[in-house]
């Protein structure tokens, strides 16, 4: 059976070409079609692909090979897509997931300049993730993961008329060169010690070599993972996420849920094998996820805008990826990463379809009393807000608490990272269910709203064009994780190795029933918390801000991160380039070349005015030397040639 593999990531690539050239001349209906029929005939071949793969037609791993690449010495690199458990639940995701929020951008970039060009960039992104996915070694990867880079500058950048958003762009652009440093040097060591870089070649000289352990594969698997903290938005690089929101809310929604942020996780799970030769390069993962986890879950405590709320939310639930993938647990890790995308899809499209029903609005203080006024929002947000929260049968649970049981499992280590997740679940089910009573309870804090041109805006539902998505990722978010992580764990066995049986490991079930009651009891904590302080009209969260100023300082400026990269990276930096354009470049090579340019031209100036001197007796003195030199020169050439 042909799956004509390569069709996939194309046919998304077909639609940036078309409305990337031809979009400014065609109808807006025109240019919607080619956005969305393209991602959902990519979604049909991938579906199609799944049934064939549950039916029992195609044995996987599956790969299709588009010929050589790459063939200089020993390096062969081969153009080739390949397809196994891991890949095809990523690519229902990507997809999927994409196709909705293609689908909810019509409505809601309806009335924006250049929608034509926001789709082909949209359409751009979902062809680089889903080459990143379906490649078959690194180097096709890392074209995917390049190209994710350009279409995510793009697209935050997409209102480049605001210095804010092309400060974004360039920010992101920038911050995920250094990941993908990193990662280049993660190939180059690979190549060095296999002689490879396809994925399967590299396996084979693993399981062929078992007493090959940390030394170059703890190199590799480091340099990996700080590829993977710059996609993926971890301690030290995740600075660049929440500046992502000043692109449109349905481009947040894709990087967040479906496509960018999850390239990091799904790289790490991919290349389990040299990370689990390396229990060094393991803890190093563990450790960034259970500690950015914390830290990006504290700064969303405090935030007034709404989708920066759910960026730091983002960041916090990829630390858990991490997290999961660092303590060995790979399939509840991709769990999380699947129900994660539906969930973090709802939320911020809802968190759109709240600004785009205000006009614009994003500060949560100037929201409230939106449930009657926005009744699907509501629901298909709460939904969200329960399901991120932690709270069964919602599918953020099944994935969370497989996580934060692998962790429990994973020796001393383990069990402080797992108080440091549950604390984590503790301020994120607070701070989402803040952000909840803030946005859709109580009276609203701002009667008339004003849209971006002035004109009195009130509250209102959004169009069924953004409702439909909204409410199939609701459906997703309820019943995404009802398969649990056994049945999930089996299926992804044969690429990230089977699921311990919880009945096999110390404390057997009743210890993973404690810990679920623990994390259920945690969640529902942080929900009381919240409807307490912010369920109804109270000065209390004003009066703890006061109590400790501090902290609450501290907070909203985001630990002075942003500054302290500014005042010890980024201005030394351009000191330095200043001193070289300035200096080197302005003061040598530019007036340097100019000098000495003008130089040249006066030279042969006087040369030449010295030449044509107008004087009549040199020409005629010049005339007779030239005729002289060519007389010598005729003679002299019939002497040799006799």
């Amino acid at each position: 059976m042909n799956l004509y593999l390569f069709l996939i990531p194309l046919l998304p690539f077909a639609g940036f070409l078309v409305n990337g050239l031809l979009g400014k001349r065609l109808p807006k209906a025109v240019v919607s079609t080619v956005a969305l029929a393209f991602p959902l005939a990519a979604f049909g071949l991938v579906a199609r692909a799944a049934q064939a793969v549950f039916s029992g037609s195609l044995a996987l791993p599956y790969v299709e090979n588009s010929g050589t690449w790459i063939n200089a010495g020993p390096l062969h690199i081969d153009f080739s897509f390949a397809l196994d458990q891991l890949t095809l639940v990523m690519l229902l995701v990507i997809t999927g997931v994409g196709f909705l929020i293609h689908l909810y951008s019509v409505g809601y970039m309806s009335h924006e300049e250049g929608y034509w060009r926001y789709f082909s960039y949209l359409n751009l992104f979902l062809f680089f993730m889903l080459i990143l996915v379906l490649a078959e070694n690194y180097l096709l990867m890392f074209v995917g993961w390049e190209g994710v880079g350009l279409a995510s500058y793009l697209l935050i950048g997409f209102y480049f008329q605001k210095k804010s958003a092309r400060d974004a762009g360039k920010k992101a652009f920038v911050v995920n060169r250094i990941g993908d440093f990193g990662f280049l040097l993660g190939m180059f060591l690979l190549l060095a010690q296999f002689g490879t870089l396809s994925f399967g070649k590299i396996g084979a000289g693993l399981a062929s070599n078992p007493g090959l352990q940390g030394g170059i594969l703890t190199a590799i698997a480091l340099c990996l993972v700080v590829g993977a903290c710059g996609k993926s938005a971890q301690i030290p690089l995740y600075i660049w996420l929440p500046d992502a929101m000043e692109g449109p809310t349905p481009v947040s929604a894709l990087i967040h849920a479906a496509t960018m942020v999850t390239a990091g996780i799904y790289m790490i799970a991919r290349t389990h094998g040299i990370f689990d030769r390396s229990p060094f390069a393991l803890a190093v993962v563990a450790i960034i996820g259970a500690g950015t986890a914390l830290f990006a879950a504290t700064i969303a405590l405090v935030q007034t805008d709404i989708k920066r709320v759910l960026a730091y939310s983002t960041i916090s639930q990829l630390g858990y990826m991490f997290l999961g993938c660092g303590v060995g647990a790979y399939s509840a890790a991709v769990f999380h990463l699947m129900t994660h995308a539906f969930f973090k899809a709802l939320l911020f499209l809802a968190a759109g379809s709240v600004i785009h029903g205000l006009g614009g609005e994003q500060n949560l203080f100037k929201m409230g009393g939106l449930r009657k006024k926005m009744p699907i929002t509501f629901w298909t947000m709460a939904m969200g807000v329960v399901a991120i929260a932690g709270i069964p049968p919602w599918a953020g649970f099944f994935s969370k608490d497989a996580i934060l049981y692998e962790a429990f499992q994973h020796g001393a280590l383990g069990r402080g990272l797992y108080m440091v997740g549950l604390l984590t679940a503790l301020l994120t089910s607070f701070y989402m269910f803040r952000l909840f009573y803030l946005a859709f309870f109580g009276e609203s804090r701002a009667k008339v709203h004003l849209d971006a041109h002035g004109h009195a805006h009130e509250a209102h539902e959004s169009p069924w064009s953004m409702l439909l998505p909204l409410v199939i990722l609701a459906i997703l978010s309820v019943v995404g994780g009802v398969m649990g992580i056994e049945r999930f764990g089996a299926f992804l066995a044969p690429v990230l190795g089977p699921v311990a049986d919880s009945a096999s490991l110390p404390g057997g079930k009743s210890l993973e029933l404690t810990l679920m009651i623990v994390a259920v009891g945690i969640a529902v904590l942080g929900w009381l918390t919240a409807r307490i302080y912010y369920g109804r009209k109270s000065e209390r969260p004003a009066q703890i801000a006061a109590a400790v100023p501090g902290v609450y300082k501290l907070l909203v400026n985001k630990y002075g991160i942003d500054e302290f990269y500014g005042a010890v990276i980024v201005k030394p930096l351009m000191l330095v380039s200043q001193f070289i354009l300035g200096w080197i470049g302005e003061g040598i090579i530019i007036r340097g070349s100019a000098w000495l340019l003008a130089g040249i031209a006066t030279l042969l100036g006087e040369l030449l005015r010295r030449w044509q001197s107008g004087n009549l007796r040199s020409y005629s003195a010049w005339l007779a030397a030239g005729a002289a030199a060519l007389l010598i020169f005729a003679a002299y050439f019939t002497w040799m040639v006799r």
